[in-house]
């Protein structure tokens, strides 16, 4: 073959050019492409949390089905009273996700102010509910519970946001002390109840939330770091009150001894883990729900997730949180107004730190904490307010540079026409 016969521009011997297939380069910018779209954030959110709440409910039932046909004589107990949730929470999340951001801004103060007088109720005597050395609950005859530390992350959230972007738009924030007041006091006071409860978890979540607006409001050094230090404080301080904690975190630092106490939980969990393979055991053919896990359905769900959907499973659940931690970092960094910036970026570090740390905690590389997996674990507390929350990011990504045109060039959803009747369509 002569080199007259070669194309121009074509490089002889090129396996991608004699198989007709697109260069490395070409892929590379058609995957570019697709991740600078204008909507790239929206179908993100959108789809990861659908792909969790729908793994989730599986579990739930995989996860509850022995206990519950226990208990009740019906393997589908948990999971019917998820499925209530969800049909709650899914039109919520439809909701917000239409909302405009006024909305949202308008909703932080009369949120914060329930989710005080909740968590104040909860340590009240008769009214809170005490299970694994944590005040956690309002009970309400029985008939269900309330976890008012769960929206209370979406309230500070909100709050924090709203706060700082006010200050934000007024340039006070070149002085330290317009960074801390009033958020200082009021993220303390929403902290100091949930540590009065002895919840530990939930505290760590609150806390990362409030360093995560430090961090984007653009904090200086020194006093992100005394911030810091003081969270770490308040962890230490935490630990060594309470001598189940205390108890707790020597067991993980000595994971080999008090197998059958202490580090019961965490040894059956990291065995469920370990014997899922690659490929698991099967869908439903765990053994670990067998009363040998506690919790299995609540904080242990990714026990579950690696014994019976295995290796693969366990980086199903890990690369889309990932992808959600993506989707909302793109769309802090890419929306103009201060509240959606620290909003998006509160929410995001919210979900993440918490799915990190549960997570963490099943296989052996944190303590045990108690707090649930994101869109997965067992209950409506933690189940709404998420769901909310995600809406929310839905509703930011709308508002992205070009997201506006791309909508507009589909027509007006479902929701857009609701709203539109009801006389409050966004503006």
């Amino acid at each position: 073959m002569n080199t007259a016969d070669v194309p121009a521009g074509t490089t002889r011997g090129s396996p991608d050019q004699r198989e007709g297939r697109p260069g490395l380069r070409a892929q590379t910018v058609a995957v570019v492409g697709l991740l600078d779209r204008p909507l790239t954030s929206y179908y993100l959110v959108l789809g990861c949390s659908m792909l969790l709440l729908a793994l989730g409910l599986t579990m739930v039932l995989s996860a509850s089905s022995v206990v519950q046909l226990t208990k009740t004589g019906s393997a589908f107990t948990l999971f019917h009273k998820q499925a209530i949730w969800v049909g709650i929470g899914l039109p919520m999340m439809w909701v917000a996700a239409a909302l405009p951001v006024k909305a949202f801004r308008m909703l932080a103060y009369p949120l914060l102010l329930l989710s005080v007088l909740a968590l104040v109720l909860v340590l009240v005597p008769g009214l809170g509910a005490t299970a694994g050395g944590a005040t956690r609950w309002l009970s309400f005859g029985g008939f269900f519970q309330l976890q008012p530390s769960e929206p209370a992350k979406l309230a500070l959230t909100l709050w924090g946001a709203d706060l700082l972007a006010r200050k934000e738009k007024l340039r006070q924030l070149t002085e330290w002390r317009h960074l801390l007041i009033p958020l200082l006091p009021g993220a303390g006071l929403v902290v100091l109840l949930v540590m009065l409860g002895n919840d530990l978890g939930t505290t760590l979540v609150l806390l990362t939330i409030f360093l995560s607006l430090l961090w984007v409001v653009g904090a200086p050094g020194r006093l992100f770091l005394g911030m810091a230090g003081l969270v770490c404080l308040l962890v230490s301080i935490l630990i060594m009150v309470e001598p189940y904690r205390l108890q707790r975190l020597t067991g993980f630092l000595d994971s080999s001894g008090n197998k059958l106490t202490i580090n019961y939980q965490g040894t059956q969990g990291l065995y469920a883990v370990a014997s899922g393979g690659w490929f698991g055991t099967g869908l439903g053919e765990g053994k670990a729900k067998w009363q040998y896990l506690p919790h299995a359905e609540t904080d242990f769900i990714f026990a579950i997730i690696g014994e019976e959907l295995g290796l693969i499973g366990t980086l199903l659940v890990l690369g889309l949180f990932g992808l959600l931690a993506y989707a909302g970092l793109r769309i802090a960094r890419r929306v103009k107004d201060p509240f959606m910036r620290l909003a998006a970026a509160g929410v995001t570090a919210w979900l993440v730190i918490q799915a990190v740390v549960n997570i963490g905690a099943v296989i052996r590389v944190l303590p045990i904490t108690g707090i649930p997996l994101p869109l997965v674990s067992y209950g409506g507390s933690a189940l709404i307010p998420t769901l909310i929350a995600l809406g929310m990011l839905l509703s930011f990504a709308k508002r992205e540079p070009g997201a506006r045109q791309a909508l507009a060039a589909r027509g007006p959803g479902l929701a857009a026409r609701a709203l539109s009747w009801l006389g409050l369509a966004r503006h």
